[in-house]
């Protein structure tokens, strides 16, 4: 065991736990943080998915002695009232179908809007490529993206 200071959602939290767990049980399991889901624990599907200094990252994988100063966003810090433009726009789209994946899907598109505030549909579907979406709603997903990037304008 060890412990660690992490900037989780802009608040300092001190976790002691063994270096080589994941962030993700570290966020579900220690700080009630249950959000970002678990997928397929290798890092493939991006149920995961948060972000590290504003880069999407999934934390199934990551084990947090990895993670030094950095801060780590999840779906819950990403706004106060769950009004983050990508978020809205997953509402007004009706994207989801069962929600499983939505967490990493909308995480992801965060990062690439933070990153790339104009994305053409190629880099839409290259930054969205790693979120399975098991309903198959990828032209709604893609949708939603656009019309995160038109909101922040």
């Amino acid at each position: 065991m060890a412990v660690f200071n992490l900037n989780i959602n802009g608040k300092n939290r001190e976790i002691d736990v063994d270096p080589t767990t994941p962030l993700l049980w570290v966020l579900r399991d220690h700080l009630n943080l249950v959000g970002t889901k678990y997928g397929c624990g290798i890092a493939q599907c991006g149920a995961c998915t948060v972000h590290l200094d504003d880069v999407a990252v999934r934390s199934c994988m990551m084990p947090v002695s990895s993670i030094s100063n950095q801060k780590v966003t999840t779906i819950e810090g990403l706004s106060e009232n769950g009004d983050h433009p990508v978020q809205k726009a997953w509402l007004e789209v009706d994207t989801a179908q069962c929600g499983y994946c939505q967490t990493g899907q909308i995480m992801t598109a965060a990062a690439l809007l933070k990153k790339n505030s104009n994305p053409s549909d190629e880099q839409i579907e290259m930054a969205m490529n790693g979120n399975i979406c098991r309903c198959g709603t990828y032209l709604r997903i893609k949708e939603s993206v656009k019309k995160a990037a038109d909101m922040m304008k």
